[in-house]
């Protein structure tokens, strides 16, 4: 284990300033290169002792443009067009980077990174997603996955597209059951 001091708020794992022990590998390819921590050291312990103020300050102003941005984009909904299956699964996945490109072109520019999804989306239907716009604030976005436009503003308004699907499939099986009746009969003059 190694001892780092967080430079900003860390899910599941503390806020700025604290102390916390981490396993080398996630100190030396996460939290040291993206500059969420630095090495607990003497050095460095009297250096962010002296910033602290300071680094309060930035987060405190950084923390207030995000909370911003989402009282502005709160309830944002993005709707991602994929092709998919007759039961729904879709032909490959929807991943952060998609949601990230869906709410840029809603007017909220992220970075993938900034998508809280545990895993790909792989079936049509509206999902919620986490977006961090700040270590200290995670808004939530609706992605609606669906296979066109149209399908996309039925299953917004609550419309089951399966049921209604199978629905039509019955009347269409029992339309050429009725024709083929017909042409049975037909056929049998």
């Amino acid at each position: 284990m190694i001892e780092v001091i967080l430079m900003q708020r860390v899910e599941k794992l503390g806020q700025m300033g604290e102390r916390v022990r981490v396993k080398p590998g996630y100190a030396r390819n996460f939290l040291l290169p993206k500059g969420k921590a630095i090495r607990a050291n003497k050095e460095n312990m009297e250096r962010f002792e002296r910033e602290r103020v300071q680094l309060e300050a930035q987060n405190l102003k950084r923390r207030e443009e995000a909370e911003r941005v989402a009282e502005r984009v709160y309830g944002l909904s993005v709707v991602v067009i994929r092709s998919a299956g007759e039961s729904g699964a879709l032909y490959g996945s929807v991943s952060a980077r998609d949601i990230a490109e869906a709410c840029k072109q809603n007017g909220l520019t992220l970075d993938r990174t900034q998508v809280l999804l545990e895993q790909p989306i792989k079936t049509l239907g509206i999902t919620q997603v986490r977006v961090a716009l700040h270590p200290e604030v995670v808004i939530p976005v609706g992605v609606n996955v669906a296979r066109s436009q149209e399908e996309a503003e039925r299953q917004e308004r609550g419309e089951d597209l399966r049921a209604s699907e199978m629905a039509e499939e019955e009347s269409l099986e029992a339309e050429l059951a009725a024709e083929l009746a017909e042409l049975g009969a037909a056929s049998e003059r």
